[in-house]
């Protein structure tokens, strides 16, 4: 693992709630903390911004990406509706997870629960180059579920 340096500003109503941080040697992402007031009552099939209290100026050439944690999902239905969601480098403003509640029951997010993971990572510039033809393969233009639906026996 290569390590990057990421400056981050804690804002006023996170000041009292742990920075990020990596839960073991290994992990590739760091935990998201709830920067809510007050607890938010999300309701089955809602969703909300939930802030971390946390803004971030990642370097040229990375983004963060914020994904579900896999607790709150398996446990609870309570995920990512944009995940991953990403983080340019030249955003500013607060770092905020738009949670969806997938679940059957009403689940309560409280001020400093772990809400969401966020991984540093490199981005690959696209230099688009058009063409009159695209090189053919066995798959072709096949798409939406076309690998793997037909049996090799």
């Amino acid at each position: 693992m290569a390590d990057v340096t990421v400056p981050l500003k804690r804002l006023p109503h996170g000041a009292d709630l742990p920075l990020p941080e990596y839960a073991t040697a290994f992990s590739a992402g760091v935990d998201l903390i709830a920067a809510v007031a007050a607890t938010v009552a999300l309701e089955p099939g809602s969703r909300a911004i939930i802030p971390t209290g946390i803004a971030i100026q990642l370097p040229a050439g990375f983004e963060a990406q914020v994904r579900p944690r896999s607790g709150l999902a398996a446990k609870h239905g309570i995920t990512v509706l944009n995940s991953p969601g990403t983080i340019d480098a030249d955003y500013r403003g607060e770092v905020g997870v738009v949670l969806i509640n997938q679940g059957t029951v009403i689940f309560p997010v409280e001020r400093g629960m772990r809400i969401a993971q966020m991984i540093v990572a490199p981005v690959a510039v696209a230099v688009w180059r058009e063409v009159g033809d695209l090189d053919d393969t066995q798959r072709g233009g096949g798409g939406f579920g076309s690998t793997g639906t037909e049996s090799t026996t």
